[in-house]
């Protein structure tokens, strides 16, 4: 049976978990929590890289990186289909795959010791954040993300991680459409299933 590993921290994951029970495959792929920077890793063996989402095909075969497990998931018959076919909806995918990059780094760096971080990579990451919020900001209020394709999982995903895992960010703030979208994608089964674990920071 096709497996999905995952650590129930990671948006990357999320939004492949959240695919398998929106198109359908959910009882045709079996999910396997990991742990992540650790050399007893269960991925490891599977994906040296030790990194999730990586899905581990019936030959063996390991697929790796978010974009690459989706359009698998597509070729196995997700209904509905779920990377973008259309430049718009490409880059709307593409646009919160960089939120989440950036965030990702800006928490990371956040999980440093005080006298390790990075002044200049914190303000960077935290410019860039509010910067692309405010974008998709417009784009909600304009009938954007309104489709649940990939676009629609990894905006969910972003926001449920800063809502949960990165609460330093108020991305709420000044952002009346963004915060209404993310209340109707958090209703959804998909979104309360795969919760990620609440951290503190």
């Amino acid at each position: 049976m096709t497996t999905l590993f995952y650590s129930a921290g990671s948006p990357y994951a999320r939004i492949c978990r959240m695919a398998l029970r929106e198109g359908g495959l959910a009882d045709r792929v079996e999910e396997r929590e990991t742990t992540l920077r650790d050399a007893a890793a269960s991925v490891l063996p599977h994906n040296p890289v030790g990194r999730v989402p990586a899905l581990l095909l019936d030959d063996g075969v390991t697929l790796t990186e978010t974009t690459l497990v989706l359009h698998w998931l597509d070729r196995m018959g997700s209904t509905p289909r779920m990377l973008p076919q259309d430049a718009h909806g490409m880059a709307a995918y593409g646009r919160v795959l960089g939120l989440l990059d950036g965030i990702a780094v800006w928490n990371r760096e956040l999980r440093r010791p005080v006298h390790e971080r990075s002044p200049g990579v914190i303000a960077l990451e935290e410019a860039r954040a509010a910067r692309v919020a405010d974008a998709l900001e417009q784009d909600v209020a304009t009938g954007a993300y309104a489709q649940l394709d990939a676009a629609f999982l990894a905006l969910a995903a972003v926001l449920g991680y800063a809502d949960r895992r990165h609460t330093v960010w108020r991305w709420q703030e000044g952002r009346p459409s963004l915060a209404a979208w993310f209340a109707t994608a958090a209703a959804r089964p998909a979104f309360a299933e795969t919760l990620p674990p609440p951290s503190g920071i």
